[in-house]
């Protein structure tokens, strides 16, 4: 046998198939942050945005810096209606959600798919761990994502670092499993707290958020702080768990756009 045949691999052991990856976006009037977006969205297989009927012309500016993007139209009902309806459009082995502002670095999708590639069902990104940092909490933000985190440790034994960030990536697959309802900015920690008790293997995974680019956040830091509460210690006493049965809750049929029209 020679040199070349001794390196040859066996004809029957074959590459694993590439994992392919979804990028969740929920947008409401945030063209000028999708143009320093989009462009840079590149290890990603497939785009998935859901417009909340923006009026500044959104949408066209994701279908012209995007033609592949999958563009979904729905009334502005919060981000976590939006995040549903992007979860059932998307077709990835790998569903990443990240924000439209230009906070969530898109260099970072890997670090997360890594993990998820490695076993985890559910990574989470932490702006308190080694690695990660913000230049957007404010001082009243920053104090009560603190207290929200220690809470949730308490209340769901984990040992998370950082609660209230959309940055996650998970298995598509798991989707369904997490039976998520919120409609607002809760549904970050509704995926959080319902990975724990259905069961799901949950990472952290280092992240820095950066400025919102332009515009207004959509964030009210009291109200959204108040129903994150709710939903917590609510879903402590009647926690969502592992089941195999069909979950009855169905998420609006969305409005496609295709690409360059708008809604």
């Amino acid at each position: 046998m020679n040199a070349t045949e001794r390196h040859r691999p066996s004809p029957s052991r074959t590459a694993a198939p590439a994992t392919t990856v979804t990028a969740v976006i929920p947008t409401l009037n945030e063209a000028d942050n999708l143009r320093w977006l989009l462009p840079r969205l590149t290890g990603v297989d497939e785009i998935v945005i859901v417009d909340g009927e923006s009026t500044d012309g959104s949408a066209e500016v994701a279908a012209a810096l995007r033609p592949d993007a999958v563009i979904i139209s729905q009334p502005p009902r919060g981000k976590g209606a939006a995040l549903q309806a992007g979860f059932a459009a998307a077709t990835g082995d790998v569903i990443v959600m990240l924000d439209a502002d230009g906070s969530m670095d898109p260099a970072e999708i890997g670090s997360f798919v890594a993990l998820v590639e490695r076993g985890f069902d559910f990574v989470k990104g932490s702006r308190y761990a080694c690695g990660g940092g913000s230049e957007d909490l404010t001082f009243l933000r920053r104090t009560g994502n603190q207290w929200l985190t220690r809470l949730a440790n308490t209340l769901y034994r984990t040992d998370w670092s950082d609660l209230c960030y959309g940055y996650v990536a998970l298995r598509r697959d798991a989707v369904a499993t997490l039976r998520l309802r919120s409609t607002g900015f809760e549904i970050e920690t509704e995926m959080c707290v319902n990975a724990v008790t259905t069961g799901l293997r949950i990472a952290e995974v280092a992240s820095f958020e950066g400025n919102r680019l332009f515009g207004e956040s959509h964030l009210n830091t009291w109200r959204d702080g108040w129903r994150v509460l709710k939903m917590m210690v609510g879903s402590r006493m009647r926690p969502v768990r592992a089941s195999q049965e069909h979950d009855e809750h169905v998420a609006p049929e969305p409005v496609r756009l295709p690409a360059g029209v708008a809604a």
